[in-house]
């Protein structure tokens, strides 16, 4: 690990210099601890543990604070090597861990570049983790319409630490990755969908899902789907119906199992059960397989995958309701079921799976999504425009 410190020009605002350093793993996770109470605590995608899942990328553990004071924010920062140079793109998924409301960016924000940027970094893409817009699902159900989109529709909330911290990135000269085009070109999900679970009890929560969703979970008791919670073992199933679910659904992660066996391992090694494998049987037989990570308070339903046949008993239905109510169990404040589309048009293929989530309650939230910049010098920023010209052409 580098020994490199680097110094802000800027203080504080109790005016001590805010030093950044690499960090061990354990330091690290002692900071992400005392952040994960909550529903904005930090994301599985900025725990140490990522870093083991991202072969071909280099992980910095970067933390900041004042002088010789505790930590204020942490970064996993994992960089990956541009074809033919010595230069790395930097990227940090959901990340940094660091306090977005500081109406000061600066005094956090340029020790990190200026570390990455001696490391080797040509460019930086960031995750803000600040929230922008939400829309309740049972205003968006009645709202659908043909060529319609969320942008169409009058948002319920407009966070405004979210539009604060937009403000400030633009001013410094960050760019929003696939600038206001609502899908974006953002590695993670821009819209996500997630159901509040903290105050509420399990009836709370079926009372939560529509009509049509209690109707479907029952129809899985009638019909006895078993849901259970497999292990490493039943991973090659879940891989194999991950292919069927991509084939039929048109879409393509391109991940191997090798990836799935890689990302089990090290997230629970990390934390015993912070992924999980939940598993829905019929007649002997698995039908569909869903991924669950957690961390401190907030747990994710991360991909799913299901058979062609025998749909009708509705496993998926199952599934969701059974992790659902087990994050509810163990205390999560939030259950967030990743990405959704921004189309309300129903002739609109993937608008299905915005209906599909919908139906569990809760609502659309978009992020503030993935901002880039490049790092000072000619090298960089020409790196930089060849770089958006091969994600172009991709």
């Amino acid at each position: 690990m580098s020994a490199l410190l680097v110094t802000a020009p800027a203080a504080g605002p109790a005016g001590a210099e805010i030093r950044l350093r690499p960090v061990t793993s354990q330091e690290y996770r002692a900071f992400l601890a005392a952040r994960a109470d909550g529903p904005d605590g930090p994301s599985f995608l900025q725990c140490p543990s990522w870093a083991g899942v991202k072969t071909g990328w280099r992980p910095l553990f970067l933390g900041w604070g004042p002088g010789d004071g505790p930590l204020t924010g942490v970064a996993l920062a994992l960089l990956r090597p541009f074809p033919g140079t010595r230069k790395y793109f930097a990227y940090l998924p959901e990340g940094p861990v660091a306090d977005w409301a500081d109406p000061d960016l600066d005094h956090w924000l340029t020790p990190l570049l200026r570390h990455l940027r001696a490391a080797g970094a040509f460019a930086v893409r960031i995750g803000p983790t600040p929230d922008f817009r939400r829309w309740n699902a049972a205003r968006l159900k009645t709202l659908t319409g043909r060529g319609r989109r969320l942008s169409d529709v009058l948002a319920c909330e407009v966070d405004p630490l979210g539009t604060a911290v937009s403000e400030r990135l633009r001013a410094r000269g960050w760019r929003r990755c696939g600038g206001d085009a609502e899908d974006g070109a953002d590695a993670q999900p821009r819209f996500v969908y997630r159901v509040p679970l903290a105050g509420r009890t399990t009836d709370d929560l079926w009372a939560g899902l529509n009509q049509e969703w209690r109707r479907n979970v029952r129809k899985a008791r009638k019909a006895r789907v078993e849901v259970v919670v497999g292990g490493a073992a039943d991973l090659p199933e879940f891989h194999r119906l991950l292919r069927i679910t991509e084939e039929r659904d048109g879409f393509r992660l391109g991940r191997d199992l090798a990836y799935y066996e890689r990302q089990y391992a090290v997230l629970n090694a990390e934390e015993p059960g912070r992924m999980k494998l939940y598993l829905a049987r019929h007649e002997g037989e698995i039908l569909a397989a869903h991924t669950l990570v957690t961390v401190g308070r907030r747990a994710w339903y991360q991909t799913g995958a299901s058979a062609d046949h025998r749909r009708e008993v509705r496993p998926s239905n199952a599934l969701q309701w059974r992790m659902m109510c087990d994050a509810h169990a163990a205390g999560a404040d939030v259950y967030d079921l990743r990405g959704v589309p921004s189309t309300l048009d129903p002739d609109d293929r993937a608008h299905g799976l915005l209906r599909w989530k919908l139906g569990t309650g809760g609502q659309v939230v978009e992020t503030l999504g993935e901002w880039e910049t490049p790092l000072h010098g000619t090298t960089n920023h020409t790196l930089y425009r060849a770089f958006q010209a091969y994600l172009a052409r991709r």
